[in-house]
């Protein structure tokens, strides 16, 4: 069954706010016409940059918040706001029922803090997952998962993340086996830790799952689209994920350099304008926007807080498609067919 969705926006968070949070909105009203939203925030702000968004203002309601999340808040002070900060509002929208998903570009801990009380965790879960996905050398890209939420994890926590990680490449690529593989040092089955161990382990014995389990990866397979999930604990996960971001801004920042250094290198750039522009594109991190906090009893969807509207629109377009794809039933049926610990 397809669901209708009606995104709650957290129109303060993010680098510059109410202006690209509306107009990642709108973009994403444009693409979709079926798509409502709950904008929450300072209402003489929110309606004053819908001026510029009449398609967005016909499909919104505006809901007022006093307070703002900012990025250095600890999430202990950020969780005290939650019934009146704009990220508390939106996400309380979605427990009372009055919208489908959260979608925020604020601080990431005050999100999932805020979140994880709000909704709590599914049944079978133990803990919620921050997952995202990252660009490959194929036309898909890869869900990897847990990126921070979780520092710590045994290996019920990384079996779980794997079922979640697999409903999630389902929904979002449409495959029917997502390959899922959990991130190691080696990929001989001896190699890692107990939990990296134990967690295979489970997920070899599983009967039913929707998935193609494939044992172990290395980090520097994981951009080469070898499988469609990846899953670590948060910590190994968090390093991996700001060293493949830092080689990919080293990557473009060398050949910017390069091209430039020269006039010889000037008309090289010329010649070649076109493949670096789809490196460019590749590696964008607006074409990849939009994480998503696996495992709780709602959609709640992370923007980086210096997305562009073109980043916001695809964080927005991440959400309602788990939306209308019911991802919480999607993860329960497949938990049912997993015995865990």
């Amino acid at each position: 069954m397809s669901l209708k969705p009606r995104i709650a926006i957290d129109a303060m968070g993010g680098d510059e706010g109410v202006p690209v949070m509306l107009a990642g909105a709108a973009l994403a009203r444009h693409r979709h016409d079926s798509f409502e939203f709950l904008l929450v925030g300072d209402e003489a702000r929110i309606k004053a940059a819908l001026d510029k968004h009449p398609n967005l203002r016909a499909a919104s309601e505006i809901l007022h918040a006093d307070d703002v999340v900012t990025g250095d808040e600890k999430v202990s002070q950020a969780i005290r706001k939650a019934k009146t900060s704009s990220m508390g509002l939106a996400i309380n929208a979605v427990k009372e029922g009055h919208a489908s998903a959260a979608v925020s570009a604020g601080n990431t801990g005050a999100l999932m803090g805020m979140s994880k009380l709000a909704l709590r965790t599914m049944p079978g879960i133990d803990r919620p997952a921050l997952a995202a996905l990252l660009p490959t050398l194929k036309d898909t890209d890869v869900v990897v998962l847990d990126l921070g939420a979780n520092t710590e994890c045994d290996a019920r926590n990384l079996a779980q993340f794997a079922v979640m990680g697999a409903a999630y490449s389902r929904i979002i690529f449409g495959f029917e086996r997502p390959k899922v593989r959990l991130l190691n040092i080696g990929t001989e089955e001896m190699k890692g830790t107990d939990e990296l161990r134990d967690a295979a382990q489970y997920l070899r014995d599983a009967t039913g799952l929707h998935m193609d389990f494939q044992g172990f990866i290395e980090a520097d397979k994981i951009n080469r689209g070898e499988c469609d999930v990846v899953v670590c604990d948060g910590f190994t996960g968090n390093i991996a994920l700001k060293a493949i971001e830092g080689s990919a801004r080293f990557v473009t920042d060398l050949l910017r350099r390069a091209f430039t250094s020269s006039l010889r290198s000037k008309f090289g750039f010329l010649v070649s304008r076109p493949a670096t522009e789809l490196l460019r594109h590749h590696l964008d991190p607006n074409n990849h926007n939009g994480a998503v906090f696996m495992g709780l009893n709602g959609v709640v969807v992370k923007s980086h807080g210096s997305a562009t509207s073109k980043g916001v629109a695809n964080a927005v377009e991440v959400a309602a498609r788990l939306v209308e794809e019911d991802i919480t039933a999607r993860i329960a049926q497949d938990l049912a067919r997993v015995q865990i610990g």
